[in-house]
């Protein structure tokens, strides 16, 4: 089977102003900001109020194209927050956006927030949405920095809510049927007692996948750096005190998200040994129970090469693995160069699927050596059933995303299409989120 991309469209659009509070339009990114229900595409964006001050100097928008037209549908003006609203899809054609108001005055910095979720009728999408309260157990005190994730269930109409509290807890709520919010816990991050200061290793940036309340986790480590020597090191080369990592990706599953707790967590990739980088890109559940996870990998911070790591080559890798009821099944390498060759190297992946329930991954590479004319690039491949070699297949955008981008998942709510949805920041536009529309043929 050959697949056969087309790229229908490329617009912009919104462009914004900086917050400079730490956050940006595509910082929720293990989560989505865009959503396909039939012909429309929803996006959630940023606006930053410039009569505010950091951390909670923004607000949300929604975006609706219809006709290939671009509308600004809903603004909020009841509230400040600092982050990105990632969005779900119901079954019923219900579109939630999440938010996250600070309960705080005006000036200052940091301090309490409001978990709240905004719902909209996808039908009638200028009719006035519905304001709702995830319920919680245990009265989590919920501040600026939510790192939240939604991840949505359509087919049995329910969705997940969870959102970080501090460096060692998430609290989750769970909308059953559509209709009513339920506190279902809390998920405690892994803990690394052989540090030098052992600490509980806060995850971020999770991608979840939930069917049936069976809920599959998969989040990377953001700490500040642990080992005391490196982190001298790059206070001499960068000035700053402090300089998060992300070395360590975790998996956990439970059965039942409402009535049983998450497994252990089983650690994927450890990268302590060389300072290197791991960024965890996607997860699948497929109708067997296999698990499907997709990450990309540096071995090591070039930074500290000459002072820690003399004659140690630096490897880029995009990395494929399968779990089966917390077991590993397989893990395969599915691109891999090193600093010096020329080529491409791995930046980022999404899986998606086609309408025929195929699996596909699209991902990004960028030149591995400089050039006078780099360029990201853009490519497609079917995941086989068994473990081969890719074909990797050209996605031909006039004007490629740079850096992140997101995808109408089914993670999200979105029904397995034939059209990938594309968000990402414009290369041509300062400031400026853009969208791509890719059409995916499949030849036999």
């Amino acid at each position: 089977m050959r697949i056969q991309p087309v790229v229908e469209m490329e617009s912009d659009i919104y462009s914004f102003e900086p917050a400079n509070n730490g956050a940006g339009p595509l910082w929720c990114h293990g989560s989505t900001i865009i959503a396909r229900t039939d012909d429309t595409v929803y996006v959630a964006g940023l606006e930053t109020l410039p009569d505010q001050k950091p951390l909670h100097n923004c607000r949300w928008l929604l975006f609706q194209n219809q006709h290939d037209a671009w509308e600004l549908v809903y603004r909020d003006e009841s509230g400040r927050t600092r982050e990105p609203s990632p969005v779900a899809l119901l079954g019923n054609g219900d579109l939630l956006v999440t938010a996250n108001p600070t309960l705080t005055q005006p000036g200052e910095y940091g301090g309490p927030a409001e978990p709240t979720v905004f719902r909209f009728d996808t039908q009638n999408i200028e009719t006035k949405c519905t304001r709702e309260l995830p319920v919680w157990k245990d009265q989590p005190r919920f501040t600026e920095h939510s790192y939240r994730t939604i991840v949505a269930d359509s087919e049995h109409n329910e969705v997940l809510y969870i959102q970080n509290v501090g460096m060692d807890v998430a609290h989750m709520s769970l909308l059953e049927l559509g209709e009513k919010w339920t506190g279902v816990g809390h998920i405690r991050w892994p803990y690394a007692d052989e540090y030098q200061q052992p600490q509980p290793l806060r995850l971020c940036y999770p991608n979840v996948i939930m069917h049936d309340r069976s809920v599959h986790f998969l989040g990377v480590s953001d700490i500040v750096e642990p080992i005391e020597e490196w982190k001298h090191a790059k206070y001499e080369i960068t000035g700053r005190e402090w300089d998060y990592v992300f070395r360590r990706l975790f998996y956990a599953y439970t059965p039942d998200i409402k009535d049983q707790s998450f497994v252990q967590w089983l650690e994927i990739v450890n990268l302590d040994a060389t300072a290197g980088h791991v960024w965890n890109n996607d997860i699948w559940l497929s109708l067997d129970g296999t698990v499907h996870l997709i990450w990309c990998e540096a071995s090591m911070d070039a930074r500290l090469r000459e002072q820690f790591f003399l004659n140690q080559d630096l490897m880029y890798c995009l990395k494929y693995m399968t779990i089966r009821d917390g077991e590993v099944q397989t893990c395969q390498t599915l691109k891999q160069i090193c600093e010096q060759e020329d080529g491409r190297r791995p930046q980022s992946a999404r899986f998606h699927i086609l309408s025929d329930g195929t699996l596909i991954i699209l991902a990004s590479f960028v030149p591995n050596t400089p050039t006078s004319d780099q360029v990201v690039a853009y490519c497609l491949a079917e995941v086989p059933t068994e473990a081969t070699d890719l074909n990797w297949v050209d996605v031909l955008f006039s004007c490629p995303f740079s850096g992140t981008f997101l995808t109408n998942t089914v993670r999200g709510g979105s029904a397995p299409s034939d059209i990938i949805d594309v968000v990402g920041m414009s290369p041509n536009k300062r400031h400026t989120v853009g969208y791509a529309r890719i059409r995916v043929g499949l030849v036999r």
